[in-house]
Formats: structure tokens, sequence, C-alpha cells
């Protein structure tokens, strides 16, 4: 097993060369690259050993409570100790009031080291938004102080049997008694929903306070307890889910019966609330795919540098990375990988100056779609380099390629974030025209990114008619045009790996074909 190599210098530079990190006021970067390598040497020396013993052990449901594989609980605590789940939490509540981009760059790091774990831990940060912007003072002051020290850990609880992404159908019903509230009902493919390694577990539930036909307007948002002044909530783990890949993190059915909860922000305004936790979420799960497209590529690269294959054309022993379509091969891993998270750093960079948020809102659903299919890609790539070995566990990029394959699923199918951006995203000018002269910025004078802007904006022309038919063409397009865009500025860099990439990357073949009108 090759093992895990944190890719800061490769975070620092998408952050310095395309994101444009040093437009933010507080941007410090002798400082980020300071926590970031603190934050790596811990990943590498913590996290990342547990993956595969993690991956092969799963997690088990005893006496209605979740075990987690042996080794996270410790892992965890030194995780909680060293402050990381109260990075961005704000000083006055115990956290070290970092800002999101720098919490985006552990986060990467930590997906790469173990996906599971970070997907049992990182749902805190849009927890504790949610919180400040929408909770009470009490709930503030309760909850994010526990959130930042590790002492809870929380959970977004939306999906319900026959309402995955239509919320509308959401069934799980809230009735007031007194000040409190209670809930009833079954939602399921909730990560993290019960583990042993935190004290206590926060539940944001998404329940139906106004009657069904109401439908989305009658959800409302509420904090639902664990453990309630020492005792269970009547929130009960169900069964655990057997899936493909993420062994080490426990997705649960959880059934509600008349549990206590609190009301966070407006009743009836629940999926208003929600959307803090689901847009964090939304570029969380872009930088999984970007850290599975480097793992993958890591790991390829390694083997196909030390493994003997044939001879080269002067006679001499060839390595397996000396032949052309292996070469073919990593070349399109590292391309995907480093031009991925350059997407995905550029738009964290835009939320956080706050200047254009039709901006963001358009970039948010080209950045899940095109990192989730570029760490799947790049992995299913890494498993045909190491051929054989490739499709044993040996060498473990067959389990990056199982961890990566939900990432194009939750938090919105991919094909639900294409049906956005054709639909929602096109009616208001201000995120395509913000998208349009953003994609202009990076190409830099580049002729043929320039063409494909002309094509792209043709083709948005002619998404007034069949919008839902030709969605996923569109996104293809839109995706492939922006990953050609941050690759133009990634080349003017100079630097000669980076230009020979960039010559790769500009030879691509379109996923679909031009015009995009018919």
């Amino acid at each position: 097993m090759t093992p895990f190599k944190a890719p800061v210098d490769d975070i620092l530079f998408c952050l310095r060369e395309v994101a444009g990190a040093d437009r933010l006021p507080d941007w410090d970067a002798e400082m980020a690259e300071g926590i970031l390598e603190h934050f790596a040497g811990f990943a590498e020396g913590v996290i990342a050993p547990l993956d595969e013993p993690g991956d092969a052990q799963g997690c088990a449901l005893q006496d209605g409570r979740v075990t987690m594989p042996d080794g996270s609980k410790p892992a965890f605590d030194q995780l909680a100790e060293g402050g990381w789940q109260g990075l961005t939490a704000p000083e006055d509540f115990g956290g070290m009031g970092q800002n999101a981009l720098l919490a985006a760059g552990v986060s990467e790091i930590f997906s790469g080291a173990n996906h599971a774990m970070q997907m049992v831990c990182n749902l805190v940060p849009g927890a504790i938004s949610t919180l400040m912007k929408f909770g009470t003072e009490a709930q503030k002051q309760y909850w994010i102080p526990r959130l930042a020290a590790g002492e809870t850990l929380s959970t977004m609880c939306l999906t319900e049997p026959g309402a995955g992404s239509d919320l509308s159908r959401i069934r799980t019903k809230a009735t007031r008694e007194g000040d409190q509230w209670r809930i009833e009902g079954e939602k399921i493919f909730i990560s993290g929903g019960d583990q042993d390694m935190s004290e206590d577990i926060l539940h944001l539930v998404l329940a139906r306070t106004g009657a069904p036909e109401d439908g989305i307007k009658g959800l409302s948002l509420f904090l639902c307890a664990s453990d309630i002044n020492g005792a269970r909530n009547a929130v009960t783990v169900t069964r655990i889910e057997e899936k493909l890949g993420l062994h080490a993190s426990p997705t649960c059915q959880l059934a509600f019966d008349r549990a206590q909860a609190e009301l966070i922000g407006e009743e009836g305004a629940g999926l208003l609330a929600m959307f803090t936790m689901m847009n964090h979420a939304r570029l969380d799960v872009s930088l999984q795919g970007v850290a599975h497209a480097s793992r993958a590529h890591q790991i390829a690269a390694a083997y196909a540098a030390e493994r003997k294959q044939g001879r080269k054309p002067d006679g001499t022993e060839a390595m397996l990375a000396d032949h052309p379509d292996v070469r073919r091969m990593l070349d399109e891993q590292r391309s995907l990988a480093l031009g991925a998270r350059a997407m995905t750093y550029l738009t964290f960079v835009e939320l956080a100056l706050g200047e254009n948020r039709a901006l963001v809102d358009f970039l948010t659903p080209i950045c899940k779609v095109f990192c989730t299919e570029a760490g799947i890609r790049s992995a299913d790539l890494g498993i045909q380099v190491l051929g054989g070995y490739g499709y044993l566990t040996e060498y473990r990029v067959s389990q990056t390629w199982r961890d990566a394959r939900i990432t194009s699923i939750y938090e919105g199918a991919n094909g639900i974030h294409a049906v956005a951006i054709a639909t929602r995203g096109l009616r208001s000018a201000d995120g395509p025209e913000a998208f349009a002269t953003l994609v202009t910025e990076l190409a830099g004078g580049d002729a043929s990114c320039l063409d494909l802007l002309s094509h792209w904006q043709e083709a948005r022309a002619g998404m007034v008619e069949a919008a839902l038919e030709k969605s996923h063409d569109f996104m293809a397009l839109t995706a492939e045009l922006l990953f050609q865009a941050v690759w133009c500025r990634l080349a003017v860099t100079g630097e000669a790996e980076l230009i020979r990439l960039a010559k790769s990357v500009a030879r691509r073949p379109l996923p679909v074909r031009l015009p995009l009108l018919a």
C-alpha cells in the first residue's frame, strides 16, 4: 500500500495561483501553510493508517448502538484535543475562528486520508453555521461550544423512504408540546446516525409542521439531541446500511418515536435553514472528489514508477510509467485532480468574498458534478494503471473507487444539479454572465478556450426549449469549459509540467457534440 501523502503544496498552489486567496482581507498565507502542514502531519500519522483496516472491519450495531472500527475513538479524541472540530467556530464559543477557506484545505486532506471518518466528523462546521445564523442565543451558547470541543458530533436528517431528493414528500412529523416539540417518523441514509466517538449527537431534523399538501412550505428544522438529561432520547438506530464503500462510516436508519426536539429558525422555514448545511456539504463533497482523484493518482504514479514492464526502444529496461498509454492515464489523473481542486477553491474564495452570490450559486453545482466525476474517473484509471493489482485490494485503489462512487449520488444526485443549472441557473442573467466573465479572465486570451466559450454562449441561448432534456449535455459542456479555463490559468505559471499538462487538457475530446442546440 502506498502511504497517504497530503497534497499541501498543490492546495496552496491552487489557492495562490488560481483562486486568488490573497484577495481576502484576512488571508495569511504563511499561517495557512503552517496550519495545513500541521494537520497534514496528523492526518498522515493518525487518521490515514485507520482507513484500510476500518474499511475491512466496518461498523457494527450492538444492542441498538453503533460501534466504530478499532482505533476510531482514540483518533477522534486526538482530533478534538487538537481543536480541529472547532476550526471555524467563533472564538467566543471556544473555536479557533479561522476562515472557511482554510477549513476547506483541512477537509480535503481529511477526505484523502480517511473519507469514512471525515464523513462522520465534517457535518459539524455546517451545523455551527446553521446555529450561528438561525439559532437562539441559548441554542448557540449550549451547542456551539460542545460541537467545537468535539463533545458532540452532528447529523443532517433529511431523507426518508420514498422521499429522497423530493423533500416535499417528507412525512416525519413534529408536534408542539408546550415549549418543546415531539418528532415522529423515520429517516434513512443518515451518515454518523450513531457512533461511539463523541459523548452525544446533535441531529438536525427536517420535519413537517404543516399539512402534507403544504409541500416544502410546511417543513421546519429541529435540533434533536441524542441524549436528554443523561438519558437516551427516543431516537433509535433500526439498522446500518450495507454499502459498496465507506464501510467505516455508519449510514443509519433512524426511528424517531416522539423524540424531544427544539425548533431552530422560523416554523415553516426549515428548508431555508437546512440549506446552510446543504450548501456547505455540496462544496465539501466536491473536495471529496478532488481528494479521491489526487489519492488515486498518487497510488498509480508510485506503482508505475517502480513496476518494471518491457523495454524501451533503445533496449534498456522500462518502467510502467515509460509506456505512452500509461503516461496518458497518469496525465489525465493529474490534470483532473489539479484542475478540479482549482475550480473548487476558486468557488470557496468567491464565497468568502461575498461580492457575487449569483456566481457562487452557479459555480457550486458545477464543482459538485465535475469534481465528483473526476474522483471516480481517476480511481477507475488508477485501477487500469495497476492492472490486475488494481483489481485486488492490496494497493487500495479499489477502495478509492468504492469510496468515491457515492459522491456523485449524495448531496443531490449529479443529474439534479445539471437540471438546476439548466433551469434555475439560467433564468437569471447574473450567474451565467458572471460565469462567462470569470471564464474570460481565466482564459487570458487563449483562443481555444475562448472559442469554447463562444460555443457555450450559443448553447446557453438554445436552452430556452427542452431544457430538461438538454440539461446533462449542457452541464457537461459548462463544467468542461470551466476546467479548460482554470488550466489556462495554471499554464500561465510557466512551470514545464503544467504547460505540458495544459496542452494535454486542450486536446481533450469534448464531452458533447457541438453545437449543442439540436
